[in-house]
């Protein structure tokens, strides 16, 4: 069997590293992948926006599976393309992405099916943003409306901090031409629970916490994610039990009413708050840096389950481990904003399943390729145990150019 992933971060390597445990021992190809993953598939030179490029190389190549992993090929239309040429895909088509490529579709598909979240309204005008802004009480959530790496999210405590947010997304376009939806501030820890979804199936997996502020104590501004962990003790199994029944399977039920059924993973972005679970976001695929610590849970058959829900069947019963996971990101200095590229890397003593970001090599050696470079992930039995084997993992770790949070899990641990 031959499988081709589409990316090149953290998440596709956990995605390849769940592949690479099938039974079926498939032949992993990874467009355009990176240092770490180059250890466990045949890359391939193109990117994951390319979709005639891919196109061109999963029939030449005879490709029997084809797993994406970024929003942004979703967005432009991969399923849609691979569907039409007869290929066996996992992912979304181009209307069922909207989900999270338009952050006022989300809203206005859960205000229509009684999905629970925040109230919100939109701008296009900066004037008007700005007006509306200023007469609601601080803090103020505001979000692009578009994708935006994750990058695209301002939580604004005044509105000076408001003003400058809106003028950067509206009149700066600092992501392009879009609206901005205002939403009502929630209060809550946050938590993320994804699943494979087909249609009207939902296969929920285990529930995993992020943390996207880039300095330790939740400082400093949004970013990717700076590391995850799984085994949450704040969420019990009722709420488990409500967000599965009234936001999962709900939203799974709403898109296909929609005309547009989803058809790979939707990725609740959830909060608990004191009114009870509600959405804060919707992704239309696996999260980063979540998946790193979720899929190497998976004692199922990953080349089943990927391909049962692109073609639409039952996948075989899914089998997750009890353990607790947990991982540190390591990104480069400066990182959201500009940071430099090509310091060397020296992972020789982690000790610990390592999942690379953004890595090359390059004159034979380990470098740094972009702003998160690598994720250490440990297993235990508790979260104190795998934080104490992650962090142990980071310090081994040589590197002049890196920083890291050292709180991760500290809502599981110091509450």
């Amino acid at each position: 069997m031959k499988v081709l992933v589409v990316g090149g971060g953290g998440r596709e390597h956990a995605i390849v590293d769940a592949i690479s445990r099938s039974p079926r021992c498939p032949q992993i190809f990874c467009a355009p992948g990176n240092a770490g993953i180059a250890e466990q598939a045949t890359c391939v030179a193109i990117k994951d926006t390319d979709v005639q490029g891919l196109l061109d190389f999963a029939l030449t190549e005879g490709i029997d599976l084809t797993v994406v992993g970024p929003e942004a090929a979703l967005s432009v239309g991969i399923v849609d393309a691979f569907r039409a040429a007869g290929l066996r895909i996992f992912g979304h088509t181009k209307s069922a992405t909207r989900i999270e490529s338009s952050k006022e579709f989300a809203k206005i598909l859960m205000e229509k099916y009684d999905i629970p979240t925040a109230g919100y309204k939109s701008f296009t005008s900066y004037a008007e943003a700005l007006a509306y802004v200023s007469l609601r009480p601080f803090p103020a959530v505001l979000k692009y409306d578009g994708l935006a790496a994750g990058k695209g999210v301002v939580i604004a405590q005044n509105l000076e901090e408001a003003a400058a947010a809106l003028k950067d997304m509206l009149i700066g376009e600092a992501f392009g031409k879009g609206k901005v939806v205002i939403e009502d501030y929630l209060e809550g820890p946050e938590f993320s629970f994804m699943a494979f979804v087909d249609g009207y199936n939902v296969y929920p997996m285990p529930l995993a916490q992020d943390h996207k502020r880039a300095f330790d104590g939740d400082k400093g501004p949004n970013t990717g994610g700076m590391g995850a962990y799984t085994g949450l003790p704040f969420i019990n199994d009722e709420d488990v039990a409500f967000a599965y029944e009234k936001i999962l399977k709900r939203t799974a039920y709403a898109m296909v009413s929609e005309g547009c059924p989803l058809s790979g993973v939707l990725y609740g972005g959830l909060m608990k708050t004191p009114q009870g679970i509600k959405v804060i976001e919707f992704n239309a695929r696996f999260g980063d840096p979540e998946t790193e610590v979720v899929l190497p849970l998976l004692d199922s058959d990953a080349c089943d389950i990927f391909a049962s829900v692109a073609c639409g069947n039952d996948p075989q019963p899914l089998v997750w481990s009890d353990d607790i996971t947990m991982g540190v990101v390591m990104a480069s200095k400066g990182y959201p904003g500009s940071y430099s590229k090509g310091f060397e890397i020296d992972c020789s003593e982690a000790g610990e399943r390592i999942f690379h970001m953004g890595t090359a090599i390059k004159d034979g050696k380990l470098v740094t390729n972009g702003g998160r470079v690598l994720m250490t992930v440990a297993r235990a039995a508790t979260v104190a145990e795998a934080k104490e084997k992650a962090y142990a993992a980071v310090h081994a770790i040589k590197c002049d150019n890196l920083f890291y949070r050292s709180d991760i899990a500290h809502w599981a641990l110091d509450k």
